[in-house]
């Protein structure tokens, strides 16, 4: 038996924000990031919906990018001391993952992180508060999905929370909130839904149902993306709504080693982090190569060369293509293709900011990390720690993936 879960109630198309008004309760908590939704305005005009619903309102501000154990312990205690029975995460990834594992700290107080990262192993939720989540980028999908990425900086690892628990109750899906976001990040967030979305089709959890999600996203997200990078609107539009099918297909069919790899060296190197989504589109091409090795999982990948029209007769020209298809795609959007060349903020460098002997150092410990990501065990192929490492190293040096 399987399960396939998605929030209660999706709102979606411009203005659906609005939807704020019609929620009924006494007290929201709502939780945000750096500033972007509240120089856009609409930090305040959520604030004002809630009220006009006739609640009290109680602000976390700062969550910051990659958020950390730390920030959900405090925000947390916040909850506990305000009592909120809806809890209104909006913008990126960060602050509504974020606030994600707070609810579940302010629902169970004595939970230890080591307890909430137990996969799909949380108490249930809900019996303090519902979660309405509002994305303002478009690529993480967690307004839609049983995940939440945070932080411990003491370790350097990402860990991925994974639960149908977290779900959110609402989602509210409005392309306004994306309009604002600047083209490297349109980039970045756009690479990390084509990721999902490839993940999620040849997860050994897939089933018809996010299948048909997956491969919709992934054609959607080709026709737009890069028009969305350069500023068409309407193409914007359109890709905030293709993450989000990628996040309901990745939600219920899980994901494979490609964002293992990504969440064990975002925060691993001393110099500054590997943009998520840019860790994703390095390592894409390696992934798909690897896991092509097994014939079944070829002919899936094959499928995706199809339904995106590449070409090719055989299932190898099908792949090819498809390798190429990703890594065109990193040019044209100003993304390096390996670890070697990731410069300051994302960009091609001839020599980022990672060295190969800090990599080299770390390879050993980074490799047991991502097989033991929550995300490993759906990947269609189980590498060995010898071929984590040498699947690291053809990300770094951008190598050829022949094992």
């Amino acid at each position: 038996m399987a399960r396939f879960t998605l929030p209660r109630d999706l709102y979606h198309g411009k203005g659906s924000l609005e939807t704020l008004k019609t929620l009924e309760g006494k007290r929201a908590m709502v939780c945000v990031g750096g500033g972007s939704m509240k120089r856009a305005g609409f930090l305040d005009r959520a604030c004002d919906y809630l009220e006009e619903a006739g609640m009290e309102v109680q602000l976390i501000e700062g969550i910051e990018a990659d958020p950390s154990v730390e920030t959900v312990e405090k925000g947390a205690k916040a909850m506990l001391k305000f009592q909120p029975d809806w809890i209104v995460a909006m913008g990126g990834g960060s602050p509504i993952d974020a606030a994600k594992a707070m609810w579940i700290k302010y629902e169970y107080p004595d939970i230890t992180f080591a307890d909430m990262c137990k996969v799909f192993g949380l108490p249930q939720l809900r019996k303090k508060a519902h979660f309405c989540a509002i994305p303002s980028t478009s690529g993480t999908a967690t307004e839609v999905t049983s995940f939440s990425i945070i932080t411990d900086y003491s370790k350097g690892i990402k860990y991925p929370i994974a639960d149908f628990e977290i779900t959110p109750d609402i989602a509210i899906v409005d392309p306004e909130l994306a309009e604002t976001m600047p083209a490297k990040l349109v980039a970045h967030t756009g690479m990390d839904a084509l990721t999902h979305a490839i993940e999620a089709f040849v997860s050994t959890a897939n089933c018809d149902y996010t299948d048909a999600l997956a491969l919709y996203a992934i054609r959607m997200i080709g026709k737009n993306l890069v028009g969305s990078f350069k500023g068409d609107k309407e193409m914007r539009d359109k890709m905030h709504n293709a993450q989000c099918l990628a996040g309901m297909a990745f939600s219920n069919a899980l994901l494979g080693i490609n964002h293992s790899m990504a969440h064990k060296t975002g925060a691993a190197f001393a110099d500054g982090h590997l943009i998520h989504g840019a860790a994703n589109a390095m390592y894409l091409p390696k992934v798909i190569r690897y896991n092509a090795k097994d014939k079944t999982v070829a002919e899936r990948y094959a499928i995706i060369a199809d339904d995106l029209k590449l070409g090719g007769n055989t299932v190898t020209e099908k792949i090819d293509l498809l390798i190429a298809y990703v890594r065109n795609k990193c040019d044209e959007l100003n993304m390096p293709h390996c670890i070697k060349n990731y410069g300051p903020g994302g960009l091609p460098a001839e020599q980022g900011f990672v060295t190969e002997a800090e990599f080299l150092k770390k390879l050993p410990e980074i490799a047991v990390n991502a097989i033991g990501d929550a995300c490993t065990g759906s990947n269609p192929r189980q590498p060995s720690p010898e071929e984590m490492e040498r699947l690291f190293k053809c990300c770094y040096y951008d190598l050829e993936v022949d094992f």
